[in-house]
């Protein structure tokens, strides 16, 4: 099989000059690249339900949670869900951001498995952690399918078993 590594596209000055972008569509494209690494992100874990971050998180936390058979619940962005909801606010490079849950997506002790694609600063993973807490759920991991470890979002996130694919 392919090293799955190998289909991650680096773009230069995206979306903006100095940025290295790193573009997981080709990886996604890949039918055994992919099936791999929907197995990797929830392997070894016992959970109910997977949270998958908007938007390229739901890419990877849906299929997480069908192979594995759990629950699919997606957090996003303030104002998108249609029921009632917690919210959880957090910092970005100029501003701040507010992510979203319904009120009612865990029942309480359900272990839940939090899916994203990067982990960057670690301020959204933060969020969706407290989301998920506040519903009376437990968190049992924070998988990302690759982590920027130069920016240091590990340490955003102390206690939980945080899991990446591929560290750059």
């Amino acid at each position: 099989m392919t090293d799955w590594t190998a289909l991650i596209r680096d773009v230069p000055d995206y979306p903006k000059p100095g940025i290295l972008f790193k573009d997981i569509t080709p990886l996604l494209a890949d039918h055994g690249a992919f099936t791999r690494v929907v197995g990797e992100l929830g392997d070894g874990l016992e959970f109910d339900k997977v949270v998958g971050i908007e938007a390229r998180g739901f890419i990877l936390a849906a299929p997480v949670a069908y192979r594995s058979g759990a629950g699919f619940v997606p957090v996003r962005k303030k104002g998108k869900l249609p029921a009632d909801t917690f919210e959880a606010s957090y910092d970005l490079e100029y501003g701040s951001a507010t992510i979203e849950v319904h009120a009612d997506a865990f029942d309480p002790g359900d272990r839940v498995l939090i899916v994203d694609d990067v982990l960057a600063t670690g301020g959204t993973a933060r969020a969706a952690v407290e989301l998920v807490r506040r519903t009376g759920a437990e968190v049992v991991a924070v998988s990302f399918l690759m982590e920027l470890s130069f920016l240091s979002g590990r340490d955003r996130l102390p206690g939980l078993d945080v899991r990446t694919l591929l560290t750059v």
